[in-house]
C-alpha cells in the first residue's frame, strides 16, 4: 500500500515543524512500532512509549527502533495505558496521542473523561484513493455510534474544519442515506436534508452541504446527472457523513480493503490531536496520520475559527 502525492504533500508540510510529542499508548506490538518507525524517519514525532517495558523493547528492536533517548512508560494493561497517555496529554506532559494495539472505547473512555473542549469529539478518516481526483474525509466511523441530528452538525464541522486546516478553502459534504429523496421513515434522510439547510442558515460553517444523498451521486456526477439530481457536491464531495457508526466503518473498510485506499485516522474536537487508526492499518497509515495531527496541532487555532 502506497501513497501518492496528496497524502505526501501533507508529510512534507508536517515536516516544516518541529517533531511532535506523542504518547504511543499500548506501544508493544510491530504495526503500531513499524508506524513509529517511519514518523521518526521523517522527524514528525518524539515518541514517550507507554505500556509492557519488555514487549516494547522487543518490538523497537524488530522495527528499528532504538530506545535510547525515548522514554518509556510502564503500563500493567490496556487500561492504565490509556490512563496514563491521558493523563500526560492533560497536563502538557506531551502534544498528542496515538492509539497502540489497544482497543478504541479503551483509549476513549479516559479520553472523554479528560481532554473534553466544549466540541463534541468525532473521527476522521483521511482518504487517499487512486480512483479519486482528491483527498476524501469519512466521518464519522469510529467514536459516534447513532448520532442524532445536532451531533452529526457538530460531526460535519469537525471534518470540515479539518479539511480547512489542509488546505481546502471550501469543503464539500455529503450527507449520505440510502436513497437521495426524503423519506420520512428512514430517519437519516430527513437528517441529511436538514443538515443541508443549516449549512444555508449558517449554523455549519464555510461549507457546502448536500443531502440525501446515496454514494453513488456522491462521488459520481454522471451517476447523479442520470439521476436527475442538481448539485453542486456531487462528483466533487470532499466530505462523506456516515449516517451512523456501523455505515461509516463498513464504507471505511471497504475503500481501504477493496479499493485499496490509504486511510488516515485522527480524532478532532480533544484538547490535543488524537492519531486513531485502525488496529489492522498499515505503518503507512499509521505516517500519515501523524502527519496531519502535527498540522492540527501546529495550527490549532484554524481549526477554532469562527
Amino acid at each position: 500500500m502506497n501513497m501518492s502525492d496528496k497524502l505526501q504533500r501533507l508529510i512534507e508540510r508536517a515536516k516544516q515543524n518541529p517533531p511532535l510529542t506523542i504518547a504511543v499508548v499500548d506501544a508493544g506490538e510491530r504495526h503500531v512500532m513499524q508506524g513509529v518507525a517511519q514518523a521518526l524517519d521523517h522527524q514528525l514525532i518524539e515518541p514517550v512509549f507507554i505500556g509492557i517495558p519488555q514487549r516494547i523493547e522487543a518490538t523497537a528492536l524488530e522495527a528499528g527502533v532504538p530506545l535510547d533517548g525515548h522514554r518509556v512508560v510502564e503500563a500493567t494493561s490496556e487500561e492504565d495505558a490509556a490512563r496514563k497517555g491521558t493523563e500526560m496529554a492533560a497536563t502538557g506532559d506531551v502534544a498528542g496521542l496515538m492509539k497502540g494495539w489497544l482497543h478504541t472505547d479503551v483509549l476513549m473512555h479516559p479520553v472523554l473523561a479528560r481532554l473534553r473542549t466544549d466540541r463534541w469529539l468525532s473521527h476522521v478518516f483521511v482518504v487517499e484513493l487512486a480512483s479519486y481526483h482528491k483527498l476524501m474525509f469519512v466521518t464519522d466511523a469510529a467514536i459516534n455510534i447513532a448520532p442524532d441530528l445536532m451531533q452529526k452538525a457538530a460531526i460535519v464541522q469537525n471534518a470540515v474544519d479539518l479539511a480547512r486546516v489542509l488546505g481546502i478553502e471550501l469543503p464539500k459534504v455529503a450527507a449520505l442515506s440510502a436513497v437521495e429523496v426524503i423519506k420520512p421513515e428512514i430517519a437519516s434522510t430527513v437528517d441529511a436534508a436538514c443538515l443541508s439547510k443549516m449549512a444555508q442558515r449558517r449554523q455549519i460553517r464555510h461549507a457546502m452541504v448536500d443531502g440525501p444523498l446515496a454514494f453513488d451521486n456522491a462521488i459520481s456526477l454522471e451517476s447523479a446527472q442520470t439521476k436527475q439530481i442538481d448539485s453542486d457536491v456531487a462528483g466533487d464531495v470532499d466530505v462523506l457523513l456516515a449516517p451512523d457508526l456501523n455505515s461509516g466503518n463498513i464504507l471505511a473498510k471497504d475503500l481501504e480493503y477493496l479499493a485499496g485506499g490509504v486511510m488516515a485516522g485522527v480524532v478532532v474536537g480533544a484538547k490535543v490531536p488524537i492519531v486513531l487508526p485502525s488496529r489492522s492499518d498499515p505503518p503507512v497509515a499509521r505516517l500519515a496520520s501523524v502527519a496531519i495531527a502535527s498540522i492540527m496541532h501546529h495550527d490549532f487555532g484554524k481549526m477554532f475559527d469562527e
